[in-house]
């Protein structure tokens, strides 16, 4: 209990900056580490000068960024409910919380694998892999990645959320940095000495499978040695609670939406980008990439600090809740715009780490300065999306997330693609981002006018 009481310490005590720290630092490195690997990949597929092997693992973004989506859905809300309940107190329900989001995620993602690889040739034609060069590679890629790598990949991800519950954001830290790590070591490996010439993306994306499987191997053992103070189970009741059930999946949901919508999103715009040829195709799919940073840091703040306002939501501390949401703003912005200045002016080295000069550079350059403008506008709408999933209030976190991706910026790709067929749909996203940013504060605005105006 010594270990346990620790933790919840910085639930309860320590000044709101430093358990702000204590919580999201390890998230934020985490996220950006998982941004890094994936970026590995491209970097490693960049030196072999291949267009198509890069519009391949764009392609394939989606279909990979889609286990997030499940991960999301219960380890976000699982991670929601068991902090409620520790915060009341109810260590029982915070354990059960946790066992239905490990075997429910554990279930739905062997189902998403299944039904991916049974659809592969179809999935990867909708999603924007027409050239046939560009969906053979893309069809071996994700048979891989996906098909034998899916599960450990989500499992690793949603013992990150659990673990966070309460209060143990080294420990998921440590499990997601150690599998990006890996697959970083493990890319040049597969992809430049033990398979040969012509076979680098299957390198890329055994290193990719098997890093997230040891990762996922990882967590169990760290969560081996904390089982007699954790709250955390494997084991389900034998007549799980539906209430309880009802709110762990209203509460992940907006954040599995989230990044279904996104992934949808960025079918669409590869899907509209095909018009323009794999240049086009593969100096956006680099640009995303390095565009996802800003979002990954701000991602993994937003995570972070979800358990805090839900522990002291509970907990009735609406002081705390009121310091933590103010901090989290501030630091998000500051942050997203530091790395949106990044892009903006070191948008030609940062594409030429992975692609050498010509058409595909020069169109991933001005792909990178579109889409990073709405970094800060982003950074607001995560913070109160996680706000709203903290406190039990899903709708607004719902409407958030669906409005951001989905029914703006799809919208907008086939308005703006009307304009300009290269640039404008690109252009959608940051749109998209700003007036979702606006909504995220009108609906904040009202919470706290009602719940913490009077909060010292």
């Amino acid at each position: 209990m010594k270990n346990d009481r620790k933790e919840i310490r910085f639930f309860e005590q320590e000044p709101v900056p430093v358990a702000i720290a204590h919580l999201a630092l390890p998230t934020i490195v985490g996220q950006i580490i998982v941004v890094l690997y994936n970026m590995a990949d491209t970097f490693f597929i960049g030196l072999t000068g291949n267009d198509a092997a890069l519009a391949a693992v764009t392609v394939c973004l989606p279909a990979f960024m889609f286990l997030s989506a499940i991960a999301n859905l219960f380890g976000v809300g699982g991670a929601g409910e068991a902090a409620r309940n520790l915060g009341g107190g109810n260590r029982k329900c915070a354990g059960e919380a946790c066992a239905f989001s490990f075997w429910g995620c554990a279930a739905l993602t062997f189902l998403y694998t299944s039904l991916a690889v049974l659809l592969r040739h179809p999935f990867i034609d909708i999603v924007g892999g027409g050239d046939s060069e560009v969906h053979r590679l893309a069809v071996s890629y994700l048979l891989i990645t996906v098909g034998l790598g899916g599960l450990g990949t989500s499992m690793n991800m949603v013992m990150a959320h659990l673990f966070r519950s309460e209060g143990r954001s080294m420990d998921a830290g440590i499990g997601i940095v150690f599998g990006s790590l890996l697959n970083i070591v493990l890319d040049p490996v597969f992809m430049f000495v033990i398979l040969p010439p012509g076979r680098e993306i299957i390198g890329a994306a055994i290193a990719t499978a098997l890093s997230n499987w040891m990762a996922f191997l990882l967590m169990l053992f760290l969560q081996y040695r904390r089982h007699r103070t954790s709250v955390l189970s494997f084991k389900l009741p034998v007549s799980p609670d539906r209430e309880m059930t009802r709110r762990i999946i209203s509460t992940g949901l907006p954040a599995c939406i989230m990044t279904l919508f996104e992934n949808i999103s960025y079918a669409c715009l590869d899907r509209l980008m095909m018009a323009n040829g794999t240049a086009a195709q593969a100096g956006l799919g680099v640009a995303k990439k390095i565009n996802m940073l800003a979002h990954a840091s701000v991602r993994g703040l937003t995570q972070g600090i979800l358990p805090l306002i839900a522990y002291n939501h509970t907990a009735g501390n609406k002081t705390r809740m009121k310091h933590v949401i103010r901090d989290t703003v501030l630091i998000s912005i500051a942050v997203s715009a530091g790395c949106m200045t990044a892009c903006l002016i070191a948008a030609r080295p940062l594409i030429g780490l992975f692609i050498h000069p010509g058409t595909s550079h020069s169109m991933g350059v001005h792909f990178l300065r579109i889409l990073c403008i709405g970094a800060p506008f982003s950074a607001v709408a995560y913070t109160f999306i996680s706000f709203f999933q903290a406190v039990g209030l899903w709708r607004n976190a719902f409407r958030i997330a669906v409005l951001r991706k989905g029914f703006l910026d799809i919208p907008l790709m086939f308005l703006f693609c009307l304009v300009n067929p290269l640039f404008g749909i690109v252009a959608a996203t940051p749109t998209a981002d700003l007036i979702c940013c606006v909504t995220a504060l009108i609906l904040f605005r009202m919470y706290y006018r009602k719940h913490l105006r009077d909060a010292v």
